[in-house]
């Protein structure tokens, strides 16, 4: 903090306050909620008073600081805004108004963003009770420079704030865009292939029974996972990018033996039953010889006429699948998919090196996406640490 400037407890320039109200069942009330991490707050819910089982709230009004008891140590704080005067929260909330002759409230918000303002609150109280008390928010000391220069130092720290929003933007405007010529290319290439379309049960190794769901329940009970042994993926596993490796189940060896005909083999699609519709993945050689649960269908591929790479971005983006598949579940209750909807997927195949050229062109293409998206994160954590600094400067009095 500034030298220069005085440091007062919050207790100088803010008051608690607490006004209850008794609930009416017969209105309708505006709620809110703050969010950790010092992001603000937000409007919870719109519910009728009859829904509300507290029936003494509190009112906000816009511009109060607003602490949560519980959540304050995890950033659980913010100024109410303007669209949210006259919202109600439970007594499990404080509300604080602040005297506008001695603090811009919004010199208060960038402030509770801080580290130092952070430390704080995580050193108040019992480490065995999480909880805050008012009389502790008014204990935290805060810089407070003459108001005019309060509002310059907001004025500044907002303009330097919409400036990393336009970066925020562009990089989501960047993903997006990528994400799309990605899938616009990969339905060019398809859409190019002149073949009669024909099921994708044609196109199946019937040495190992073509398309199989995984074992019933009954057959592999949650009760059975183990903490380590032969890996069992779970419909959560299935990502159009390839399979997600967090939250791996496992059976024992004894167990995988007894269900061997549910191995994987290097090659496979895997379809999640239920979920996103079409969401699919390769299997990769590592998790050859795993188990699958009842919630995927393995479908083993003809490899010697088809590769699977080039079944994977059909099932991606073909327009067939597309409408096939919208046909399907259109009015269904539960939007999923079985063995027999897959078996009648409707694949347009060209010859193998055809096809093997397209996968090369997709699969290209896909890695320089993961690549940008790679660097867009790592983009966004500068930005982050770009805010951070930021505050620091602008109240160590030199911004």
């Amino acid at each position: 903090m500034s030298e220069a400037w005085p440091v007062v407890p919050l207790g100088e320039v803010l008051t608690h306050r607490k006004e209850l109200i008794r609930i009416d069942d017969t209105q309708e009330y505006l709620r809110c909620r703050v969010q950790i991490h010092a992001k603000g707050v937000v409007q919870r819910d719109r519910v009728a008073g009859g829904l509300i089982k507290t029936k003494n709230q509190q009112v906000c009004h816009a511009g109060e600081f607003l602490v949560a008891e519980i959540d304050a140590k995890v950033g659980g704080f913010g100024i109410i805004p303007p669209d949210l005067e006259g919202a109600i929260v439970s007594s499990h909330y404080f509300l604080f108004k602040f005297n506008p002759d001695r603090l811009d409230n919004r010199f208060l918000d960038y402030f509770s963003k801080t580290p130092a303002f952070r430390k704080q609150i995580q050193a108040q109280g019992s480490t065995n009770y999480a909880a805050i008390r008012p009389q502790h928010v008014l204990s935290y000391n805060i810089p407070l420079p003459p108001l005019a220069e309060q509002r310059r130092i907001v004025a500044k720290i907002e303009h330097l704030a919409a400036n990393v929003e336009e970066a925020r933007r562009l990089r989501s405007q960047t993903a997006e865009e990528t994400d799309a010529l990605l899938s616009a290319t990969a339905c060019a290439r398809l859409a190019d292939i002149q073949n009669i379309a024909t099921p994708l049960r044609e196109w199946l190794d019937p040495s190992r029974d073509g398309i199989q769901t995984g074992p019933f329940g009954a057959q592999l009970s949650s009760s059975e996972f183990t903490d380590s042994g032969c890996p069992v993926l779970t419909i959560g596993n299935i990502q159009y990018d390839g399979l997600s490796l967090s939250n791996l189940k496992f059976v024992s060896n004894m167990k995988a033996e007894a269900l061997r005909r549910y191995r994987l083999a290097e090659g496979d699609i895997l379809f999640a039953r239920m979920g996103t519709v079409g969401r699919c993945c390769v299997v990769p050689p590592e998790a050859s010889e795993w188990l699958i649960n009842y919630h995927i269908i393995r479908v083993a591929l003809d490899r010697s006429r088809v590769e699977p790479g080039f079944i994977h971005w059909t099932i991606r983006a073909s327009r067939d699948i597309e409408e096939y598949l919208g046909d399907k579940i259109r009015g269904a209750t539960r939007k999923g998919v079985n063995s027999k909807i897959v078996s009648e997927l409707p694949v347009r195949i060209p010859p193998l090196p055809d096809q093997r050229r397209i996968v090369s062109e997709l699969d290209a293409l896909q890695t320089k996406v993961e690549t940008l998206k790679h660097l867009q994160a790592e983009t966004a954590a500068e930005i982050d640490a770009l805010i951070q600094a930021m505050l620091d400067r602008a109240f160590k009095g030199v911004l």
